[in-house]
């Protein structure tokens, strides 16, 4: 996804990703209920058009959606959807597949704070290739005129017990929900989503005061030098905390004054 539509997917994930931390283990549901929206909005051609019209006013386009998800789903989803409402899309399946990538973040989020993240990528890519050689399996998985319980029972023969919770879901949802995609292509895709998020490395950081858009950029941009990775900065403001910052990325608790001489000592070992 690229351009405008892009843009406010990378814009939405960055709002969504404080609630994810949050959320912990429970992100999981939240992902399941944006999973929800992505299927009504596939059948409703009116609805997805409206809430991707670039000519409606954004906060209508956020009304209606809090409107359609006021009953049975979470705040939080209502939230995040009302703001991806508001957002400009490339074109109304943009909008929807933006959605999924959004939940697909939060049901991984939710094995990463289980610890259990790594595992899933693993599981996913082993699932993968064990179809390789099984062309029978990969076609009824693919195969939209089959019905999709019979799918999903497929699915469940051959990882039920053998793999984590969230990777069967995962597996079962691809084949379910097939979005005119072939179903090794879209299990590819997730572990390719699973794989970049635990190659992204997160930063708690404590600070006495609020840290502007500046400050917080270049404390991104040392950090990311000094680690040679893209950081997540999840800042809390602490008054407690007098002169700095107190910053643990992983195992290592850093504070701002050794901050550029880490940054300049992991270069020159670089090389």
């Amino acid at each position: 996804m690229r351009g405008t539509s892009g843009a406010s997917l990378a814009a939405a994930q960055e709002r969504f990703e404080p609630v994810l931390r949050s959320a912990g283990a429970d992100a999981q549901a939240l992902g399941e209920q944006l999973f929800a929206v992505v299927g009504a909005l596939d059948e409703s051609g009116p609805l997805r058009r409206s809430l991707a019209d670039p000519s409606r006013a954004a906060d209508d386009k956020a009304a209606l959606a809090a409107r359609v998800l006021a009953d049975g789903f979470d705040e939080r989803v209502v939230d995040l959807v009302s703001g991806v409402a508001r957002s400009r899309w490339s074109s109304d399946d943009d909008l929807v597949d933006a959605l999924e990538r959004l939940g697909l973040d939060a049901v991984l989020a939710s094995t990463e704070a289980r610890g259990t993240l790594e595992t899933v990528e693993d599981e996913l890519f082993r699932f993968t290739r064990a179809l390789v050689g099984q062309r029978e399996a990969r076609q009824v998985l693919s195969d939209q005129s089959t019905d999709a319980e019979r799918r999903a029972a497929l699915v469940d023969t051959l990882l039920d017990g053998k793999v984590d919770p969230v990777t069967q879901v995962l597996a079962r949802r691809a084949t379910t929900t097939l979005r005119d995609r072939r179903y090794v292509a879209t299990l590819t895709w997730y572990g390719d989503v699973a794989a970049e998020r635990r190659r992204r490395l997160v930063a708690s950081v404590v600070s006495g005061s609020v840290l502007s858009e500046a400050q917080e950029s270049r404390l991104s941009t040392l950090l990311e030098r000094a680690y040679g990775r893209p950081v997540q900065l999840n800042v809390t403001v602490d008054p407690t905390v007098i002169g700095g910052l107190r910053i643990q990325v992983g195992a290592d608790v850093v504070d701002s004054t050794v901050l550029s001489r880490l940054a300049d000592a992991r270069r020159r070992l670089a090389g």
